[in-house]
């Protein structure tokens, strides 16, 4: 049995207290250990002015954790810097937010090299090496630099854009060429991929084998969607239980008669919340029978407030629930409830269950699978109603929901107007059509196919040594 090589930006290390709330990846990736003895390597979180070249290891039985601190500079520039102020914005296609520097192309560059280099020295030849995400796109080409011929993939967790938006970012050709050096790279939907071997094929004469393979240079490469799923059962379970947060309880007291309308996102600019509170408002000006009647609760945790957009865009949101709960409210009635405060997976699948209707609406978004847990969470004999934007992954799958466009406000008000009225048998027969999608397409399902198409021998490459993206 091959041992697995996880790769990413953070490594998540389990909380042996139980009390931590493991991300989306961290839950994800626990069902890919199960079947394989394995080593997760990437960054500690912690910033050093002067790190180890060499990782610290944390041994978690099955799990070795591989930990890398970066310098200020280094988290700067590859981080804060071309990751997440260049990448990102040009992914979710904001490019009037992308801002690109080539000392953070150079830094993002630079840590993927030592990542490579400390990796390289700690892999076996018949390690399978899973990458993820956009913060490492070149590390394949880097390994490929040191000598190894492993199969390695790559799964990219958020959209990947059209070849006329992604080539508009400088240093994209580079990274686009790098990703010829996985064996195989997973996206969220069939549009990811195809929009990623387009831009393959357009940008370097690349040939196309099949409906997935791209052959580039001699080498193949299989480009496909793998829609990530979540623990059904696990998730379903917790929201059984009775609710013994105080949130839960101060929830349920608060709402009496009303009924409840949830949002659960990042603070970020790609999830549109600035956006659906205004169209929330647009539903209560609309239908002010409704006033008094129905409360949209929207958690929202912040994130990256280093980075001047997030800060911006902070300030936006605070100001828009001023506006319209200053203008709308009543007393005894605020029109949205807004938190910053991130909880634990079984608070939020509680204040799920209640809420009649979820409304997910990101401007853009891989995958969302806040959509799929308001989903999972929700009681079979009286299922709220789930809202979702056409431009989250999600929508692809889950085509029961209300579909809307995000930046129509009128549409997004009139879907919360029909989801609030849908009558139950309506209710039940789509959440049952939803239900068995994401049952059938769970995170079990998604490693275990990624894993089992990486470690397919068939059409593997032949051995050879690149040379590493440009210095």
């Amino acid at each position: 049995m091959p041992r697995l090589v996880v790769v990413s930006n953070r490594v998540a290390i389990p909380d042996p207290t139980g009390k931590g709330s493991a991300g989306g990846l961290a839950v994800a990736l626990k069902e890919a250990f199960q079947a394989y003895r394995g080593l997760w390597f990437g960054w500690s979180g912690r910033v050093s002015a002067h790190p180890s070249l060499e990782p610290k290891l944390v041994d978690k039985g099955n799990v070795h954790y591989a930990l890398m601190d970066l310098t200020p500079i280094d988290r700067q520039e590859y981080y804060n810097g071309f990751a997440n102020r260049a990448l990102w914005p040009n992914m979710h296609y904001r490019l009037g937010l992308s801002e690109f520097s080539r000392a953070d192309y150079a830094g993002y560059l630079r840590v993927n090299r030592s990542f490579a280099n400390a990796l390289a020295r700690m892999t076996r030849p018949d390690d399978l090496i899973w990458v993820h995400d956009y913060h490492l796109i070149p590390l394949a080409a880097e390994l490929r630099a040191l000598g190894l011929t492993n199969r390695i993939g790559y799964f990219h967790h958020i959209p990947w854009p059209a070849p006329e938006v992604f080539g508009t970012l400088p240093g994209s050709r580079e990274l686009l060429r790098s990703i010829a050096d996985y064996d195989l790279v997973g996206v969220q939907t069939d549009r990811d991929a195809d929009n990623l071997r387009r831009g393959i094929v357009q940008e370097f004469g690349a040939t196309q084998q099949g409906t997935d393979v791209v052959v580039l240079d001699g080498r193949r490469t299989r480009i496909k969607g793998f829609p990530i799923g979540i623990d059904v059962k696990g998730f379903q379970q917790v929201a059984r239980r009775s609710p013994a947060h105080r949130v839960v309880a101060q929830t349920v007291a608060s709402l009496g008669p009303r009924r409840l309308i949830i949002g659960v996102d990042r603070l970020d600019y790609s999830k549109g919340i600035p956006e659906r509170m205004e169209a929330f408002e647009r539903f209560l000006i609309s239908n002010p029978d409704q006033r008094g009647n129905v409360t949209f609760l929207q958690i929202a945790p912040t994130s990256r407030s280093e980075v001047p957009e997030y800060a911006s865009l902070s300030r936006t949101a605070s100001e828009t629930l001023g506006r319209i709960n200053g203008a709308l409210g009543e007393p005894g009635w605020v029109p949205i409830q807004y938190v910053t405060s991130a909880y634990p997976r079984s608070v939020l699948a509680s204040l799920y269950k209640i809420a009649r209707v979820g409304l997910v609406t990101p401007m853009r978004d891989g995958m969302n699978l806040v959509a799929k847990e308001y989903v999972a969470a929700q009681d079979p004999e009286d299922p709220g109603v789930l809202i979702l934007s056409k431009f989250a992954g999600a929508a692809q799958q889950l085509t029961d929901a209300f579909i809307v466009n995000p930046n129509d406000k009128f549409e997004v008000a009139e879907a919360i107007r029909d989801a609030l009225h849908m009558d139950r048998e309506e209710r039940i027969a789509r959440w049952k059509r939803m239900m068995k999608i994401i049952e059938d397409y769970d995170v079990s399902w998604w490693a275990d196919s990624f894993l089992k198409e990486l470690g397919d021998r068939k059409g593997t490459n032949k051995a050879r040594r690149r040379v590493p993206l440009e210095r």
